[in-house]
């Protein structure tokens, strides 16, 4: 029997990355997983599979978190699918893509972030558990510069970091809990590849700053870890990248 069995969680951004690893972690643990996409349905499928031949529940939904009913959709199907919604990752972000309106960033990185987060709670019994992924970039973005490129990113997650942080007093009234993963730059997702396509040797400035980046796969397994860690609600779990932490001290409250 896994820590998870009989749960239900929503990973959101799951058909790859990090995302996709904290499905297959949950999985792994016995609860049953809503992995969400939202354009690329082969790589969710394929995320299911795996979870499906290692003997773990998964379904694959798409859906656009701007949207109300992306939302809807996701929480109905773990209601339909696995009996109910006990944890939810809000693992989705963006901001960096071509070709997206002006506020997209702030649209998807706060505001759907606490649609996500109002619809599930609806539903969402005592006990259960909220993980939103950051980054230290964002979340230590009001005491530690970050690059250009990605300011207005990091303000948007920080935005919504501090949106789901002033619901804390409702999700204790329903005896739900909230935690913050915030993390170095990991290797191998889409934010670092995009970074570094904008900024040509930012990855590997960071890795000899930092002296090693996590992976998608160790940095997946910390968040999923948070979903059953015995922390208050409101808990900030830290990633690599200490520098940020003593910088972050160092500016003020993070």
């Amino acid at each position: 029997m896994g820590l998870l069995e009989g749960k239900a969680a929503i990973v959101t951004g799951s058909s790859r990355g990090i995302g996709a690893e904290v499905a297959r972690f949950l999985a792994a643990e016995g609860a049953g997983v809503v992995v969400n996409y939202r354009q690329k349905a082969p790589r969710a499928n394929k995320v299911v599979a795996a979870i499906e031949e290692a003997g773990g529940r998964a379904v694959a939904v798409g859906a656009d978190l701007t949207a109300a009913e992306g939302t809807a959709a996701l929480v109905a199907a773990a209601q339909e699918n696995f009996g109910g919604l006990d944890i939810l990752v809000l693992n989705a972000s963006g901001g960096m893509e071509t070709g997206v309106e002006e506020n997209y960033a702030l649209k998807l990185n706060r505001d759907a972030q606490v649609n996500m987060l109002t619809a599930a709670l609806e539903v969402m019994p005592a006990g259960s558990r909220v993980v939103f992924v950051t980054s230290h970039q964002a979340h230590f973005i009001k005491s530690v510069p970050t690059m250009p490129e990605y300011e207005a990113v990091a303000l948007s997650k920080r935005a919504g970091e501090d949106a789901l942080r002033s619901m804390l007093p409702q999700l204790e009234e329903k005896g739900i809990t909230l935690v913050v993963v915030s993390g170095d730059m990991i290797e191998g997702t889409v934010t670092a590849t995009l970074l570094d396509r904008a900024n040509p040797g930012a990855i590997e400035a960071r890795r000899e700053e930092a002296g090693r980046l996590y992976s998608v796969q160790e940095f997946g397994a910390e968040v999923a870890r948070m979903a059953t860690a015995d922390v208050p609600s409101g808990h900030t779990e830290y990633v690599g990248g200490a520098d940020y932490l003593t910088a972050g001290a160092a500016g003020g409250p993070a």
